[in-house]
C-alpha cells in the first residue's frame, strides 16, 4: 500500500467517525428502516378533503370547468381544473396579514398539511424538543404563480414603494415548506423540490429516504401548485401541450390514453402525506395507511419536453423503484400512470410499461386519475400517490375516465376504463403498486407503495 492511499483511508475513517459521533439522531444502523404513511390531506379540484376527493375519484366525477374570464377568450385552451371558491375559500382560512406573506400555492399546502397532521395525530407539545427536531418537511412546487410577477411588475411602474416586501418570499418555490416548518416548529430536514411535473413524487421519495437513513423519524411531504393564469395557459398553449378541442365540453377535455386525447388540462391544488418510521408510528399507536417500499429516479437526457421515444427513462425509474423495494415486476398489481392526456407521452408510458412488465402486464391494472382532476404539475405526483395509497388500503382501483376509444397500441391493457374496479390479488398476496411521475427536462420518478402488513 502506498503512502497516499494509506493517508486517504485514515482520513476517511476519521471523517466517518466524527460524523457518527456528531449526529444527534439515535439511528446508526446500516439496515434501511421501514417507512409508513400515517396521515393524508388534500385540497383539489375533485374535493377539499380526503373523503370527498376519494369518493369523487371512484365515482368518476370530473372537476374540470371552463375559464370564463375575458382574459382567456382569445386563447386556444379555455378549460382548467380549478378549486371552486364554494368548496374552499382561502380568505376564511387565513387572516389578511397572513395572506400577504404567501402565494396561493403555499396556502393550499398549509390547508392540506393540517388535515394530514390531524389524521396522523402528530402535533408534538411545544416543549418536546426531540420530536420537533426529528420531524422534517419536504414540500415542492413546480412553478410560481406568474400573475404575482406580472402584477408586481406593473406595481413597480407606478413606484418602487408599490412593490410588496413579501414579493420575493411569495414567489420562492421553497416557501410552502418554509411556512409549514415555521407554523409547526418542525426543525428536521427542510427540503423543497422543483422538478416540474415530477415534483410531488420526488418530494415524497426524498422524504422516504430521509427517514430510511435516519435523518428524521417523521416527514411531512408532498407538493402544491396554483399557477392557473392567462400567461401560464398561453405559455403551455404555445408549447402545444394543452387540450384545445373540448372548450365547450370541459369535463371531456382530459382523457388519458384515449384515442382523441389532444393535450393536458392544467389543475391546481395540494396533497400532503405524513411519512413515519414504522417503530415510531407503532410506539404511539398511529394509524398506518400504507407502506412506502421503494423509490426510483432517472433522467431521459433527451429533450426539453418530450420523453424518449423508446421509454427508457420511464423504464429506468420503474426498475430502480422495484430494485429499491427488492421486488420483481410480477409482484406489482397496479400502476397509477403519469398519463397526462398528451398523444406522445401516454403512448410512450404505455410502451415502457409493456416492455418492463413483458411477462405480467396482462394480469395488471393501470389507470390515470388526471381525467378527473387534470394535471396539477408540481402537485400531480403527490395527489396521485395519495389515491394510490387509498387503492392499496381499500382494494379499489380508481378509474381512467373519458376513456372511450382505446388506441390499437394499448389494447389488451386493463386501463380501468370509466368505472372503478375491485382489487383483489390472487391468494393472500399483498397489494403493491407503482406511481409514475415524469417532468419536463426529462426528469422521472417512481414510487412503490404497498398495503401495510406486519
Amino acid at each position: 500500500m502506498n503512502t497516499s492511499t494509506s493517508k486517504l483511508k485514515v482520513y476517511r475513517y476519521c471523517y466517518i467517525s466524527h460524523r457518527c459521533l456528531s449526529l444527534s439522531a439515535p439511528y446508526f444502523g446500516s439496515e434501511k428502516r421501514r417507512v409508513v404513511v400515517t396521515g393524508v390531506g388534500v385540497v383539489s379540484p375533485v374535493g377539499c378533503n380526503v373523503s370527498a376527493a376519494w369518493s369523487n375519484i371512484l365515482s368518476g366525477k370530473s372537476g374540470i370547468g371552463q375559464l370564463t374570464n375575458a382574459a382567456y377568450e382569445k386563447l386556444p385552451c379555455r378549460v382548467a381544473a380549478y378549486i371552486d371558491r364554494n368548496d374552499l375559500d382561502i380568505e376564511k382560512c387565513f387572516s389578511q396579514s397572513e395572506l400577504k406573506t404567501m402565494a396561493r400555492a403555499t396556502a393550499l399546502a398549509l390547508i392540506a398539511a393540517k388535515e394530514a397532521i390531524q389524521e396522523a395525530d402528530w402535533n408534538p407539545a411545544a416543549d418536546d424538543t426531540q420530536a420537533h427536531e426529528r420531524t422534517g418537511v419536504a414540500i415542492g412546487m413546480g412553478m410560481v404563480d406568474l400573475m404575482d410577477v406580472c402584477d408586481t411588475n406593473e406595481a413597480l411602474k407606478k413606484g418602487y414603494n408599490r412593490v410588496s416586501p413579501f414579493f420575493v418570499p411569495r414567489i420562492l418555490p421553497n416557501m410552502p415548506a418554509g411556512q409549514l416548518s415555521i407554523k409547526y416548529g418542525f426543525r428536521g430536514p427542510n427540503h423543497s423540490v422543483s422538478t416540474a411535473c415530477a415534483t410531488g413524487a420526488h418530494s415524497i421519495g426524498d422524504a422516504f429516504r430521509f427517514i430510511q437513513h435516519g435523518d428524521a423519524d417523521v416527514m411531512i411531504a408532498g407538493g402544491s401548485e396554483a399557477c392557473i393564469s392567462p400567461l401560464a395557459i398561453a405559455g403551455f398553449c404555445r408549447l402545444r401541450a394543452l387540450s384545445t378541442s373540448f372548450n365547450d365540453n370541459p369535463q371531456k377535455s382530459s382523457r388519458p390514453f384515449d384515442d382523441k386525447r389532444d393535450g393536458f388540462v392544467m389543475g391546481e391544488g395540494s396533497a400532503v402525506l405524513v411519512l413515519e418510521e414504522l417503530q415510531h408510528a407503532q410506539s404511539r399507536n398511529a394509524p398506518i395507511l400504507a407502506e412506502v417500499l421503494g423509490y426510483g429516479l432517472s433522467g431521459d437526457a433527451s429533450h426539453l419536453t418530450a420523453p424518449r421515444e423508446d421509454g427508457t427513462g420511464a423504464i429506468l425509474a420503474m426498475r430502480r423503484a422495484l430494485n429499491d423495494a427488492n421486488l420483481l415486476p410480477k409482484d406489482i398489481g397496479y400502476i397509477n400512470a403519469h398519463a397526462t392526456s398528451t398523444p406522445i407521452g401516454d403512448a410512450i408510458e404505455a410502451r415502457s410499461i409493456r416492455s418492463l412488465f413483458s411477462d405480467s402486464w396482462r394480469d395488471m391494472a393501470f389507470s390515470s386519475t388526471k381525467g378527473a382532476h387534470g394535471h396539477l404539475l408540481g402537485a400531480a405526483g403527490n395527489l396521485e400517490t395519495l389515491f394510490t395509497i387509498l387503492a392499496c388500503l381499500e382494494g379499489k382501483l380508481p378509474p381512467t375516465i373519458n376513456l372511450e376509444n382505446v388506441p390499437s397500441d394499448m389494447r389488451g391493457m386493463n386501463l380501468v376504463p370509466n368505472t372503478s374496479q375491485e382489487w383483489q390479488p390472487n391468494g393472500n398476496r399483498r397489494r403493491v403498486a407503482l406511481k409514475n411521475s415524469f417532468g419536463f427536462g426529462g426528469t422521472n420518478a417512481c414510487l412503490c407503495i404497498a398495503e401495510y402488513r406486519e
